[in-house]
């Protein structure tokens, strides 16, 4: 007899008894009969199995149980992560090797960094490194290129990586959605006036992703992260980049702010000038020693 099911189900690593336990729980009309033939068709897996269809053959449906091509992982690459500190989580979430993983990576990618679009993923078991690059990169260069086509008219992977550069460092620096396209408006209005861009997120690229920037870093980074000593944007995207900052990349606010300073409600104070940039520090460290 077919069993009806949802296209995904979640159940707890145990033996066949455990296992028809947990679908009986469920609601799924197991019995015996179904215990003893999964002892047959091998040890059951715990974890997501994708059943693609509401009514499955009761058979297939057992077989799904044994599989590791039916059985996945979800993963979630948080905006503003970096592609090295990502891939050490995705080698212990799937037991993976993280060199073999890094090496594909750089194989397959079009970007050093942001090629693989901030979102979750549902990737299958069976897969190992090669293939699971494959299918993140495949599915975000989809989406990039769907992006570039639909605000930008075509398809260049060089200018792309430009855009991807910004919605970066937008990424790294904004407090929240709503800050972005102003954040987008500074960088731009700042590269506009020859400016240093001196903005502390671009040196937490790669391994340095959570590194707290001090002024000894500033003075020996030689890098074009460097972006108070480094003129322009950085040579490459600082992380991985959300759909939100891309857009606000593609569609800055329209402003004359050069300046931007982190309050105490945790977003920023802008200001057009120098002298109201640093009325805005003034502001903030009065706000720090108020709070000690």
């Amino acid at each position: 007899m077919p069993l009806e099911s949802k296209k995904n189900i979640h159940l707890d690593p145990g033996s066949a008894g455990s296992i028809i336990s947990q679908l009986s729980q469920k609601g799924y009309d197991v019995g015996l009969v179904d215990r003893w033939t999964i002892m047959g068709l091998g040890q059951p897996l715990g974890g997501w199995i994708y059943l693609g269809k509401k009514r499955i053959d009761r058979l297939d449906f057992l077989n799904k149980l044994v599989s590791r091509r039916s059985h996945f992982s979800p993963v979630t690459l948080i905006p503003g992560e970096t592609t090295i500190v990502f891939l050490d989580h995705l080698a212990k979430t799937l037991d993976l090797n993280v060199s073999k993983l890094e090496s594909s990576y750089r194989q397959l990618s079009l970007f050093p960094e942001a090629g693989i679009l901030a979102d979750t993923y549902h990737v299958p078991l069976h897969l190992r490194e090669r293939g699971v690059m494959q299918m993140l990169i495949r599915l975000s260069l989809t989406r990039y290129q769907a992006l570039s086509k639909e605000h930008l008219g075509n398809w260049d992977p060089k200018g792309w990586q430009k855009t991807l550069t910004v919605a970066s460092i937008i990424q790294k620096e904004a407090a929240n959605r709503q800050e972005m396209p102003k954040i987008a408006s500074v960088i731009y209005n700042r590269i506009t006036r020859h400016m240093r861009l001196q903005m502390d997120g671009t040196l937490n690229y790669g391994r340095y992703s959570h590194a707290r920037v001090t002024p000894q870093r500033i003075k020996t980074d030689r890098s074009t992260f460097n972006t108070y000593k480094h003129k322009g944007l950085p040579a490459s995207p600082v992380c991985n980049v959300s759909l939100s900052s891309i857009r606000a990349a593609l569609n800055p606010a329209s402003t004359t702010y050069l300046y931007f300073m982190k309050n105490d409600r945790g977003t920023h104070d802008f200001s057009r000038t120098y002298k109201g940039h640093l009325k805005n520090v003034k502001e903030r460290k009065r706000e720090v020693a108020g709070s000690r």
